[in-house]
């Protein structure tokens, strides 16, 4: 009766069928040569059949040998299908998942995702880290956080700091529009289109985003006039309801915060993508699960109605 057959010399004679060669097979697994013969040796007695047969200078596979080889390829992708799924299990209790994301995620999409991972998976170590897009993506490649959640506009592409996403494994997150912010004490019950505000004061928020305000309006025929800059929305909101100038926001920092004394309108074509950026393959699970939270929680929120025109904002909790 064959003994047990063993996976090391399983793989052997995998490699041995995939690369048509005993040189190539132990290139290919990194061993020395004779290692690889003593494998394919010790398995035909294994196996109680003649696995190989001399062909000139080189070896074929006999029938056993073709059969075996065939099967141990299902038997090692099936081991190691069980060993990803141990890993899981095992990741999930005992992982770590990091995330770095700027602020008007951190107070509308983020906080959902990270009580479900706590609630659901007491043993996982969470962590949270605030950081505009360049400082979080920097984050990630030094390896302290585990994901980055950053940001990019459509018509800037790369005004969100992440300038080649190809090392990167992207998972898209939400698609939002920009809005047009006006002093509610302005609205006259029309929406003007950014060329009639050439001649208006703005205030521009972080620098990704006042790169897409100064293409927005270039595109439409003008450079804005910007007196006025600060990475905080609710700031740039009191202005604008102070009357100071007018400005452009995501729908995000919207949904974080919304001043009684703004009107606020989508911008047709304008959008901002926020995007979930990890390194390395194989995802860890906690990494994984991490992601498809926050993907599932911005999905799930779904997009409050912007304030109408000709009536200003309703003051209240972010949506």
């Amino acid at each position: 009766m064959p003994a047990d057959l063993d996976l090391t010399r399983l793989r052997v004679l995998a490699a041995v069928a995939r690369t048509g060669s005993v040189t190539a097979a132990a290139r290919e697994l990194g061993v020395a040569q004779p290692s690889v013969s003593h494998h394919l040796s010790r398995l035909e007695s294994e196996a109680g059949l003649p696995l190989l047969e001399r062909a000139g200078r080189g070896i074929h596979l006999t029938e056993a040998g073709r059969l075996l080889a065939v099967r141990a390829e299902e038997i090692l992708g099936r081991v190691a299908s069980v060993r990803l799924e141990l890993d899981a299990l095992a990741g999930l209790r005992a992982g770590r998942a990091r995330l770095a994301a700027f602020p008007s995620a951190l107070a509308t999409i983020v906080p959902t995702a990270i009580a479900a991972l706590v609630r659901d998976h007491p043993g996982l170590s969470v962590g949270l880290v605030e950081a505009e897009p360049p400082e979080a993506v920097d984050a990630l490649a030094a390896g302290e956080v585990d994901v980055a959640l950053v940001f990019e506009h459509s018509d800037v592409p790369h005004a969100g700091g992440v300038e080649d996403l190809a090392r990167y494994s992207v998972t898209p997150v939400l698609d939002e529009p920009v809005h047009l912010v006006r002093p509610a004490a302005d609205d006259d019950g029309s929406f003007p289109p950014l060329a009639a505000l050439s001649e208006s004061d703005w205030i521009a928020g972080c620098p990704r985003c006042r790169a897409d305000l100064v293409a927005r309006c270039g595109a439409a025929g003008f450079a804005p006039r910007i007196t006025f800059e600060t990475d905080d929305s609710m700031a740039v909101q009191a202005l604008v309801a102070a009357g100071v100038g007018v400005s452009l926001l995501p729908e995000l920092a919207l949904r974080a915060h919304r001043s009684p004394g703004v009107v606020t309108s989508a911008l047709p074509g304008a959008r901002r993508r926020v995007l979930a950026l990890t390194l390395g393959k194989p995802t860890p699970p906690a990494r994984e699960l991490l992601v498809r939270l926050v993907a599932a929680g911005a999905a799930h929120r779904g997009a409050p109605a912007s304030a109408p025109s000709g009536a200003a904002a309703s003051a209240g909790p972010p949506g």
